[in-house]
C-alpha cells in the first residue's frame, strides 16, 4: 500500500482542527474551545507523569507504565551490545465505545 493510501484511509485531525470541529458542535468560541482543551491535556499530562491513571468511561485510559530494562544492540556496530535501562512510558487503552465505534465502516 502507498503511502497516499494510507493517508487516505487514516486522516489525522490536529489540535486546531479538532478545536474548530468542537466549537462548531458546541457554538462556542474557538478560544475557549482551546484554552478548555489545552487545560485538559495539560491536566491529562500532568496526572500520567505522576503516576495517576486517568479514566474517561468508554473512551479509554491513560496511564504511565513501566518499560523493564533491556539488552539491546548498537544501530551503529550491530556486533555491540548496549544495556537500556527500564524507564517509564506513557500507555492508551481504548474503551469500550471507542472500541466499538471503530469497528464500524
Amino acid at each position: 500500500m502507498s503511502k497516499k493510501s494510507i493517508e487516505e484511509h487514516n486522516p489525522v485531525i490536529n489540535k486546531s482542527a479538532l478545536v474548530k470541529r468542537v466549537a462548531d458542535n458546541l457554538d462556542l468560541t474557538n478560544k475557549l474551545v482551546n484554552e478548555v482543551i489545552g487545560a485538559t491535556l495539560d491536566e491529562i499530562t500532568e496526572c500520567v507523569a505522576e503516576g495517576v491513571s486517568v479514566r474517561l468511561v468508554g473512551f479509554g485510559t491513560f496511564e504511565r507504565r513501566l518499560r523493564r530494562g533491556r539488552q539491546g544492540h548498537n544501530p551503529r556496530d550491530p556486533e555491540e551490545k548496549v544495556y537500556i535501562p527500564a524507564h517509564y512510558v506513557p500507555s492508551f487503552k481504548a474503551g469500550k465505545n471507542l472500541k466499538e465505534a471503530t469497528k464500524k465502516d
